[in-house]
């Protein structure tokens, strides 16, 4: 991938402000993940974290400002045009989010017979080809009732990359999982992240998987962005505006 290629930037937030009734959430947030590259997003509760990723999806629109996605004004976007730039991203729930009366490879093979002409036979090639990607070649014909709480968290990854995304959106993908997992989950989204040379934004608390995942990360108070650094400098345990919102026991 070129410099002019990596510097490209892909979703932009320019001074946005989004209120639910009285509560405002976001105060003005300026945002830019460039083309390629993963954003992790850190802050406490209630500071526009998943706000932040329901407006590249366009759930949400800003009250003001700009939300721009490959060049889309989120606020203005026809939904012609939302539903192709849909058909580009990839989001991994917290919860997998599965159908749990569908085995493992129909919920992967769900997006594509919604949305492509593709025969079953390819659809069935797909479903294989992603489930061997995220490391669980066997798994297709079991519910999600019979599989472990991080082979969930793979088989949703599988999911959002079912139809090859340009952009995945990550809502806290350690989330219910115990560290060794966690570590097994983080590993594998830097290894796709590189293999496919995706956009992404990973929405999560815990330090040991942004130090994994993300090339830059943005920390969120009170609606706004505190700090926007790479991640090793971000992670410095001296950085002066962030000792007393990170502490030392967080993992």
């Amino acid at each position: 991938m070129s410099e002019a290629a990596s510097n490209d930037v892909l979703i932009r937030f320019r001074d946005v402000h989004k209120s639910f009734g009285d509560q405002e959430i976001l105060c003005g947030l300026d945002l830019e993940v460039r083309r390629g590259k993963t954003l992790g997003i850190m802050g406490g509760s209630g500071t526009g974290k998943s706000v932040t990723l329901r407006h590249v999806i366009g759930l949400l629109q800003p009250d003001s400002g700009l939300v721009e996605v490959d060049g889309h004004d989120m606020s203005t976007i026809t939904a012609k045009d939302l539903a192709a730039l849909r058909r580009r991203m990839g989001y991994v729930f917290q919860e997998g989010a599965l159908i749990n009366w569908l085995t493992v490879a129909e919920n992967l093979a769900l997006p594509l017979r919604e949305n492509t002409k593709f025969s079953e036979e390819r659809i069935k090639e797909l479903v294989q080809e992603k489930l061997e990607l995220v490391y669980i070649p066997d798994a297709g014909e079991k519910l999600p009732s019979e599989i472990s709480g991080g082979m969930k968290k793979r088989v949703g990854l599988a999911r959002a990359l079912i139809t090859d995304p340009e952009i995945i959106l990550y809502d806290e993908p350690n989330a219910g999982l115990d560290p060794e997992i966690s570590a097994s989950v983080n590993h594998l989204i830097r290894e796709l992240s590189d293999k496919l040379e995706v956009t992404a934004i990973v929405v999560e608390h815990r330090i040991g998987c942004l130090k994994i995942v993300a090339d830059e990360v943005a920390f969120l108070h009170e609606g706004q962005v505190l700090v926007l650094e790479p991640t090793e400098s971000f992670f410095k345990p001296t950085h002066p505006r962030l000792a007393r919102f990170l502490g030392d026991g967080q993992d």
